[in-house]
């Protein structure tokens, strides 16, 4: 069985993080005009517009962002050159609420490996859990965390279904971001420990894609089904 077909059949997951508002979809293409007079390298900034402008004031939980060609990379070397097609394909699900909001496990697992990403515009505090499904082997990513969400956590150590893991970090911690929880399914993580690429350039988009299927097959998130 395909991850994707047993991702579609299971019959439910714990929720990654409690859906206490309504969701909202934000876009972080170049068709946000917004995001091209933005300051984006100015973290403060790009919080305040995340959360008062496109939030409403918190109004909201963001959602969004798998397979999205985002203009908001430019704000950081990490992901190359943006003129010279450095990576902008985002590869995971971004959910955007408060700096320490829990975050948990979808389904049973074991954590694979940790890490403090701790370079600007990268993950920040990562945790990534190994899971087997129907036969399935594969992983879950969780970046942008609280540093203390790494504290004893250990290579193997197992974790059930809805147990809290982490909690979403604030910046500069996170890796300088507007608080929020990058979520990602990765099928072969390779020789990756802690880490993964989280976004793709546009030549890598089809490979990096068909091994990191779309989160909302776990999330489930119905704004990001329309």
């Amino acid at each position: 069985m395909s991850l994707i077909n047993a991702l579609r059949t299971h019959h439910s997951f714990a929720s990654v993080v409690a859906p206490e508002k309504p969701f909202r979809k934000l876009d972080f293409t170049a068709a946000n005009t917004d995001l091209l007079s933005l300051d984006l390298t100015d973290t403060n900034a790009f919080s305040t517009y995340v959360f008062d402008t496109l939030l409403e004031d918190s109004r909201y939980l963001g959602v969004g962002g798998y397979d999205e060609h985002r203009v908001i990379y430019r704000r950081s070397a990490h992901f190359g050159d943006y003129a010279e097609e450095g990576r902008c394909i985002h590869l995971g699900i971004d959910i955007w609420t408060d700096a320490l909001t829990p975050v948990y496990a979808p389904l049973p697992g074991v954590v694979h490996s940790v890490a403090f990403n701790n370079h600007f515009g990268d993950y920040g505090p990562t945790i990534i859990l190994r899971h087997e499904l129907d036969g399935v082997i594969f992983h879950t990513l969780y970046g942008h965390l609280t540093l203390d969400s790494l504290q004893g956590r250990a290579e193997g150590d197992f974790v059930e279904a809805g147990e809290q893991i982490a909690a979403i970090g604030n910046y500069p911690e996170n890796g300088h971001w507007p608080p929020h929880l990058h979520f990602q399914l990765i099928t072969d993580m390779g020789d990756y420990r802690g880490d993964y690429p989280g976004v793709a350039s546009l030549a890598e988009r089809g490979a990096y894609l068909a091994n990191c299927p779309d989160p909302n097959l776990i999330l489930r998130i119905a704004t990001l089904s329309v």
